[in-house]
């Protein structure tokens, strides 16, 4: 086993942190008390950390065609950026800034030498947790102990014990070792935090009323663990499952159910958000001021804001002040508890790159999910939009050839939910814009399904990118700056601009028949370029239409379909 935290054991944490937090996800939503008895605490870090895992998993995929393997600093901050744009929750919101804690010494300390540990042995392990601990306090408006921050520091004073402990034995002349002190560090940072998380229900009076220990503590612990087995091989002695005051379940939920708080803030309020650090101080002393559970976490200009308010409009106006948020979650507290409208029969999740085609998608009645430019939706994610369809039967588009698994997995997790699932594996938005385009829900299931799979299927796709880096394609040698031109996933056309390589690219399309073009501009793209393709396509081809939407901020400039 990897006795230091290099890219092999960062993946490796990742990928069992996100299989103990599976398994403990129910467990850890039943005691959700503090700070809203929302039952949702399990499900957040899961979907966090599958954020973090996808972000390490994709700079690995980065080297699968080299011999090469990623830095060690590579894997730990695209682990925290990945929980940073993907935390969910109060509790998801705080693991991402320790994470980024953590982060910043191991990425620091990272030696130019792929293969080295990137700073992970005990000399570091121990400031990283210290300086994760120190980040999670500052990034909340106001601390209380018995919490997750309460768990995040003991697991740092134990780990930085035991460097203590060892740093006077070397003294004495004992001889070190590195990779055992690695182990050393992470099992004592394990038993400081399960002591911490025991000693919870005494901190916080709502805990201990309910007879349940921290929620947030209790998936912290969790992903200790598995950074325990990362790096020893060793499973560390699981916290007792269903750790409660209360032998009767039931006496338990009455418990819980009595320390809900009345009258308190009505939406929990999340978002991503572009600003500088000015305005983010800002925000905060403005936030602070309209609800509670603040926690703002981050840096470098991206942030992750989230805040339980009355008012959730003033919560993202103050947002579009400081900068410019997106990703904007708003969840009603008393949702749970209202009776649950009846389901429509039937209805389309589709995955969208960009705010325009999201709106026009909404308008045809779809359920969507946006794909921010290098940000993919999480399987939860798509869980979450089926359940928000509330429909007995789901037909889910993923828009994209990458998302295929993830797509997989969530129709799976839904029907085990009771929907009726099914994925046609498009592979652009414009396949998944043809194929609502003969959506009728007042059709039997199977024949709307077989309709929309071959609305789809008849549409080729290109897209319009541009290279960052000379390399190797199908159509030749590529030098950085070049506008690619890809047909069906493969480049099909270099081109020096925009609008030239366009036109390459619909010749190529409409050499084997169309009836219909439709054109997806990115947000930089002038309507210019539009209309110059529209009259190409009109004085070449007299019957084919032409379609033109405006897809907002994607990941490519243009998008193109031909049915």
């Amino acid at each position: 086993m990897p006795q230091t935290l290099d890219a092999a054991a960062v993946r490796s944490w990742c990928s069992l942190a996100l299989e103990a937090l599976g398994r403990e996800r129910e467990e850890i939503d039943a005691i959700n008390v503090y700070p809203v008895a929302d039952g949702d605490t399990g499900t957040n870090l899961y979907l966090t950390v599958e954020s973090a895992a996808q972000a390490v998993e994709a700079v690995f995929a980065a080297h699968e065609t080299g011999a090469s393997v990623p830095a060690p600093g590579d894997a730990v901050r695209a682990m925290a950026h990945g929980a940073l744009i993907g935390a969910r929750g109060n509790s998801g919101t705080i693991l991402a800034q320790l994470l980024r804690g953590m982060a910043e010494v191991l990425a620091d300390a990272a030696p130019a030498d792929p293969q080295g540990d990137g700073g992970g042995g005990a000399d570091r392990l121990a400031p990283a947790l210290r300086r994760a601990a120190a980040l999670a306090r500052e990034a909340v408006a106001h601390p209380v102990e018995g919490t997750i921050l309460s768990v995040a520091s003991a697991a740092a004073e134990a780990a930085e014990r035991n460097a203590a402990e060892r740093n006077a034995a070397e003294r004495s002349g004992a001889e070190r070792s590195g990779a055992v002190e690695a182990g050393a560090t992470v099992r004592a940072a394990y038993a400081g935090a399960r002591a911490a998380l025991a000693a919870t229900p005494d901190q916080l009076p709502v805990l201990g009323r309910a007879g349940v220990v921290d929620a947030g503590g209790r998936g912290l612990l969790a992903v200790l663990g598995a950074l325990v087995r990362s790096l020893t091989g060793e499973t560390p002695a699981a916290f007792p499952m269903g750790h409660r005051r209360y032998d009767d379940p039931a006496a338990v939920a009455s418990a819980i159910e009595s320390c809900a708080p009345e009258g308190g803030p009505a939406f929990e309020v999340i978002y991503l958000l572009e600003a500088d650090d000015t305005a983010v101080a800002r925000l905060r002393a403005r936030l602070d001021g309209l609800g509670d559970s603040l926690v703002v976490v981050g840096g470098d200009g991206l942030w992750n804001v989230h805040i339980h308010v009355d008012d959730a409009g003033a919560a993202v106006e103050a947002g579009v002040e400081a900068g410019r948020p997106y990703r904007i979650r708003i969840t009603h507290f008393g949702a749970a508890a209202e009776e649950p409208p009846e389901r429509v029969q039937r209805a389309v999740v589709a995955v969208v790159p960009g705010e325009g085609l999201a709106r026009l998608c909404a308008e045809a009645g779809a359920t969507t999910v946006l794909a921010r430019p290098g940000e993919p939706p999480a399987s939860g994610e798509l869980v979450e939009a089926i359940r928000r369809a509330h429909a007995r039967e789901v037909v889910l588009l993923p828009n994209d050839a990458a998302l295929r698994h993830t797509a997989a997995a969530a129709a799976e997790q839904a029907r085990t939910e009771g929907v009726r699932v099914a994925l046609i594996p498009t592979r652009a938005a414009v396949q998944g814009i043809a194929a609502l385009a003969v959506h009728q829900p007042d059709r039997r299931f199977d024949e709307d399904v077989v309709a929309m799979t071959t609305a789809a299927g008849a549409t080729r796709y290109a897209e319009l990118a541009v290279a960052e880096r000379q390399s190797w394609t199908m159509a030749g040698i590529c030098q950085a700056g070049d506008v690619l031109g890809l047909i069906d996933g493969d480049v099909a056309v270099i081109g020096a601009d925009l609008a030239a390589t366009a036109e390459a690219v619909l010749s190529r399309m409409l050499a084997a028949g169309g009836e219909l073009v439709t054109l997806v501009l990115g947000d930089d793209v002038p309507d210019a370029l539009a209309d110059r393709l529209e009259i190409y396509v009109r004085d070449g081809h007299l019957a084919v239409d032409t379609v033109v939407y405006r897809g907002g901020r994607q990941s490519v400039p243009l998008l193109i379909g031909v049915e």
